[in-house]
């Protein structure tokens, strides 16, 4: 199966759709009729999903929500220890074992982004191992599926300097903040497991979601195929609003790592025109 991904670039954040809407999620089931309670039970149920994860379910840095004012983030970050620097209006402090500058940035009085920095910047080389581990520990974290559309790993061979600024070429990698992960609540039979693995045939990403959607869902919403569809959309849709990227900045043949903790329900999106 190929599991390529579609990606179509809005700025910087890359809005992707999974191959087929997800087709190993439902490939398995036979389409059922859906009686009226059927129906209403799957308003209800995506109306109290689409509440809760509006006001809860955000991109988290650090464990707090990108959400509130800016004052309020900022003392939360304090307790978490890092130092405000007035002068700069950052904060300054450790993360991942780097020395950074945090900004938190505001729309309409409400945060939508955490924007790390490095504070000191590296050669060449350096920003290649760093950018690369990034990429590793991200990949290897369960709370993160990637949606950038090729292989994000830098080759030895890869001439930063040169494609930065001849070609502007752009070193990113996107990725989304899965939901908090429960406790499965369900115990498959053998043949509808042995179908779903062979399904994903080892896919790290779909792997991820096909967890989330088990310990999320009851077994009997999972085999109603229209219900796995909409279950499947409204996944697909919430994750996407909880964007983490990170990207190489240049600056006078010195580099710097920047990242961005992205919640897109308080982005921008023109009401302001």
């Amino acid at each position: 199966m190929d599991y390529s991904v579609l990606v179509t670039r809005c700025g910087h954040l890359a809005v992707t759709k999974m191959k087929a809407s997800y087709e190993w999620l439902h490939a398995f089931l036979n389409k059922q009729e859906i009686t009226m309670n059927k129906i209403l039970s799957i308003v209800m149920l995506l109306t109290i999903s689409t509440i809760l994860y509006a006001q809860k379910d955000v991109t988290q840095f650090l464990g707090i929500p990108v959400d509130g004012s800016k004052s309020e983030m900022i003392q939360k970050l304090k307790a978490k220890g890092y130092r405000y620097n007035s002068t700069l209006d950052q904060l300054e402090g450790e993360f991942n074992g780097s020395q950074v500058y945090l900004s938190v940035v505001t729309n309409n009085n409400k945060v939508w982004r955490i924007l790390v920095e490095d504070a000191i910047a590296s050669g060449e080389t350096d920003i290649r191992i760093r950018f690369n581990k990034l990429c590793r520990q991200f990949q290897k974290n369960d709370r993160y599926i990637s949606y950038s559309s090729s292989n994000l790993f830098l080759s030895e061979n890869e001439d930063l300097s040169y494609e930065m600024t001849v070609n502007n070429k752009r070193y990113e990698a996107s990725y989304c903040q899965l939901p908090a992960l429960i406790e499965s609540v369900n115990i498959l039979p053998d043949s509808i497991q042995n179908i779903f693995e062979k399904s994903v045939q080892g896919n790290a990403e779909l792997l991820k979601m096909q967890k989330y959607i088990f310990s999320k869902y009851p077994i009997e919403e999972i085999e109603d195929r229209e219900k796995l569809v909409q279950i499947t959309n409204e996944f697909v849709e919430t994750i996407l609003k909880k964007s983490v990227w990170f990207m190489i900045n240049q600056q006078y043949g010195r580099y710097k790592i920047l990242m961005f903790y992205d919640n897109e329900y308080n982005r921008s999106n023109g009401e302001d025109l």
